[in-house]
């Protein structure tokens, strides 16, 4: 069976900022990093509940840009766009007294008469290259981490979703002055000029490859970067899995976003022994949630564009051809951007399907027979972005950890762990380089200075002046001995 696609669309995309105004914004918010940094953190908190309160002003707007760029329905806006920023905003404000005080470090015996001190500083001017696939809730939550920090911030969001951009753009310009956060809006080309500047940091969310182009442009003028990438995010079922649990977790975590979700389970290792009931409850539960007919489903969203849509219809097209079956789904309507939820079984390895991220409602299915088949599947591919283990046993779970790398890892859960304040998240080499959300993404926008403040006359290594006599060597001796 080959998915059967129908009609075209066009989708808009957003204007391109004029190169003389991204210079003006850029070299403005260089002369006033310095005085966004040197700010009380009070101020910072005031711009945070300001953002918060703007957020929740603004979100039956936010709800329908989102619906406009993405058919995403409202409650999914709500908790997968909206709320992440308003709760990332309640926990940078509770804690950014804490996490911007000096943290004083103990003082070895070498340093005595000194005192020694961790600051947290920002690093400056933040350039923010956000996705499509969130295109409210990445922009404004990681621009959360760069305020809280004390930077001044750059945000491009995507081209593709051009009625959030500009949302976004019109929602921040309410809170900040362009000095400090500016939105600029365009294509590839827009970015590209950007990457010339010179920023004191980098955060890029979105494909590998892209990544590798930041790093590379970042790399120019030694800038720190934050790569939050992707790649293929297993699932692993085992024979003491619970599988009513686990199907009704996957069909949400899977079919969020129309499947456009970073940490989006990418394929399914199912023990055969659980394999056929697996399958069967998982369609079960797909057309009980979406109908027998889930382009008429309100619940169901739509691919970004045309261009993705056949991508993911090529990625499909290929399994079949080399032997995968459609246990449901495969139905393509291109005039509406519409891919139906798709479950594929018996899919081979060499399908293009199982090398290339998804990032559509596509689920592939393998089933395995001992843990060395599994294992061989996953840790024959880059490191993920994260891993799924459906478990019923402690043993089980910690060899699946202990076995296996990943950015991040629910048990008997997915997707859920981004949500997590307390947790980094984040890919791990090919799927990412650096944390981000709460104090991690705090982090990831400041600098963490060494402080060590000596007597005013003297110091710790007064014996060691030169030059060099017999108390310089009797002094080197007594610390390679004894400190």
């Amino acid at each position: 069976m080959e998915a059967t696609v129908t009609g075209s669309k066009t989708i808009p995309i957003s204007p391109n900022t004029k190169l003389e105004e991204i210079f003006s914004i850029f070299n403005a918010q260089q002369k006033n990093k310095q005085a966004v940094k040197n700010a009380p953190i009070k101020e910072r908190k005031a711009k945070l509940k300001k953002l918060m309160d703007t957020v929740i002003e603004y979100r039956t707007k936010i709800q329908d840009a989102v619906y406009a760029d993405l058919r995403k329905p409202a409650v999914e806006t709500d908790y997968a766009e909206t709320y992440n920023v308003v709760a990332e905003c309640r926990h940078a404000i509770a804690n950014l007294d804490e996490w911007t005080a000096p943290h004083d470090v103990d003082t070895p015996m070498l340093f005595i008469g000194s005192s020694s001190k961790i600051v947290n500083e920002p690093k400056g001017n933040a350039l923010l290259m956000t996705p499509w696939n969130y295109p409210f809730s990445m922009p404004t939550q990681h621009l959360v981490a760069a305020i809280a920090a004390g930077c001044t911030v750059i945000i491009k969001p995507s081209e593709f979703t051009p009625h959030t951009s500009a949302l976004v753009k019109e929602l921040l310009g309410k809170v900040f002055a362009e000095n400090e956060v500016a939105v600029i809006e365009g294509d590839a080309s827009v970015s590209t000029e950007l990457l010339k500047l010179k920023f004191d940091h980098i955060h890029f969310t979105g494909s590998p490859a892209v990544g590798k182009v930041v790093m590379r442009a970042a790399a120019e003028h030694l800038t720190s970067v934050t790569l939050e990438l992707g790649g293929k995010s297993p699932v692993i079922i085992d024979e003491t899995a619970n599988i009513d649990a686990a199907v009704k977790k996957i069909t949400w975590g899977k079919f969020l976003n129309c499947g456009q979700t970073c940490i989006a389970p990418d394929y399914i290792l199912v023990h055969d022994s659980k394999q056929q009931e697996f399958v069967t409850k998982l369609r079960d539960n797909v057309n009980k949630v979406f109908g027998t007919d889930p382009e008429k489903s309100a619940d169901m969203g739509r691919i970004i564009n045309n261009k993705h849509l056949l991508r993911i219809k090529g990625l499909l097209d290929d399994a079949v051809s080399k032997g995968a079956k459609v246990e449901l789904g495969g139905q393509i309507n291109e005039a509406d951007n519409y891919i139906a939820p798709t479950i594929i079984d018996n899919v081979s390895l060499d399908a293009r399907v199982m090398q290339e991220e998804i990032f559509g409602p596509v689920l592939p299915i393998i089933p395995y027979h001992n843990t060395d088949d599994a294992l061989n599947v996953i840790n024959g591919k880059e490191k993920p972005l994260a891993l799924y283990i459906f478990s019923g046993t402690q043993k089980k779970q910690d060899f699946w950890l202990d076995n296996t790398t990943a950015g991040g890892t629910c048990i008997n859960d997915n997707v859920v762990h981004i949500t997590q304040p307390n947790l980094p998240f984040g890919g791990v080499n090919n799927s990412g380089i650096g944390k981000s959300f709460g104090i991690f993404g705090f982090k990831e926008f400041s600098n963490e200075r060494a402080v060590l403040k000596a007597l005013h006359s003297g110091s710790v290594v007064t014996p060691l002046w030169q030059p060099y006599g017999k108390l310089a060597k009797f002094v080197a001796d007594l610390m390679i001995k004894y400190l």
